[in-house]
């Protein structure tokens, strides 16, 4: 009795989504609303109910990742169904409303290799089986809707390279190098001579190998080393940090800006580049369920702060807030390309990391797409300077540098 009390709850539940669905249950039960089902889901076992009659975003993703709900269908469609029956759009506003945080997210120290070795050192063949030819990670920049992620990936490095005035001879650092995309893209085509620093080992060797494959040596090198330990004698003219400021945790901000401040050459510029709350009284982003699931299966150890507390954090340490640009509808465009990418190679990831590995990162970067498009997350690029004695940045006085065709 109680079970069949359940299962009309959950028909009422689903049949008020106004969205066509499927649903079959390990026990025989079936549901299908509409003639032509966008998602089918698959229930394995009475624990997925639990899931559905009590649904969160974060527990809905954990589920499938467990094999708890199996469900088929478009990504895109697999979103808006759990966005629809956890009332997500809802869920954010109440909880920007109330000013929740997310707790117990504080970054210390010690857990920072874990953390990147956990989540990049996963394996070199599987990220280069949906990221681009130059293995960016991070936010590209469309200029056409039509442009190919490669395309918009060789944009984003020269967008960087031309907002930081990038010159021959001068030194740059990019902190969180990745596989060094933007490192090759400053060297090789604006002759500065620079330093990658990552914590993750597989990075770190792939860039060394590229290095030595391009006949870079003398030029460029790459570090397994923490920003922090980088002595302040060792003065940079540029710096770029792209998508690391969302894994350096609020409390840890003032020592971040502060040690880059301090690499920085009076006159310096900085770009940060990275990922921030949609709201300033919504540090965690997509409310703590969702990021309770990230913690967990994707990246420990993450917190977002929203963009006027990173320009705080910048000006108290001492750096001239000289630009501010939202990417925010590029990065949902970057997420959707690679989640394309990811299940169109789908047998090759699982047979890398395997079924449990391969969902967790289909759910999270289709999530995390959705997410920006709705405004839950933003991203911004941040160009800041070291201001010489006299108070001068050596800054242009309009943006045309950044934009016109020829350098």
């Amino acid at each position: 009795m109680l079970r069949e009390r359940v299962f009309s709850l959950l028909e009422t539940r689903l049949s008020r989504l106004g969205m066509p669905l499927a649903v079959d249950c390990w026990n025989g039960w079936h549901l299908q609303t509409g003639d032509a089902p966008l998602v089918r889901l698959r229930l394995r076992g009475p624990s997925a109910l639990k899931a559905l009659i009590h649904p969160k975003l974060g527990k809905l993703a954990e589920s499938y990742v467990k094999n708890i709900i199996d469900i088929d269908g478009r990504i895109a469609d697999v979103i808006d169904f759990g966005n629809r029956l956890c009332a997500a759009d809802e869920e954010q506003a109440n909880s920007i409303r109330s000013g929740a945080r997310r707790s117990g997210w504080f970054r210390w120290r010690l857990n920072d290799q874990e953390a990147i070795a956990r989540h990049y050192d996963v394996s070199n063949d599987f990220y280069a089986l949906w990221l681009d030819q130059q293995r960016v990670y991070s936010c590209a920049y469309f200029k056409t809707v039509d442009d190919s992620l490669d395309i918009a990936q060789t944009q984003k490095l020269d967008h960087i390279c031309r907002k930081l005035l990038l010159k021959p001879g001068e030194r740059f650092l990019d902190v969180g190098c990745g596989w060094g995309a933007l490192l090759f893209c400053a060297v090789e085509r604006f002759g500065v001579n620079a330093v990658g620093i990552t914590l993750s080992q597989q990075q770190h060797d792939y860039v060394k190998a590229q290095i030595a494959a391009r006949g870079l040596q003398g030029r460029m090198e790459v570090r397994l080393q923490h920003y922090e330990d980088l002595p302040a004698t060792e003065q940079f003219d540029k710096i770029a940090s792209v998508g690391m400021f969302e894994h350096v945790g609020m409390q840890k901000l003032p020592r971040y800006f502060g040690r880059l401040h301090d690499l920085l050459a009076p006159g310096g510029l900085l770009l940060n580049h990275g990922i921030t709350a949609g709201s300033p009284d919504n540090t965690g982003g997509l409310g703590s369920d969702i990021s309770e699931f990230i913690e967990k299966y994707v990246f420990p150890g993450g917190e977002l702060v929203h963009l006027s507390r990173e320009l705080e954090h910048l000006s108290r340490a001492g750096l001239d807030v000289a630009d501010v640009e939202s990417l925010r509808p590029h990065y949902a465009r970057t997420l959707w390309h690679w989640v394309n990418r990811l299940e169109a190679n789908q047998d090759e990831a699982i047979k890398l990391i395997g079924e449990e590995r391969y969902r967790t990162w289909r759910i999270y970067m289709a999530g995390s797409a959705h997410a920006f498009e709705r405004g839950w997350m933003s991203i911004y690029q941040v160009l800041a300077g070291k201001p010489c004695a006299d108070g001068s940045l050596s800054l242009p006085l309009t943006r045309e540098h950044v934009y016109a065709t020829d350098r």
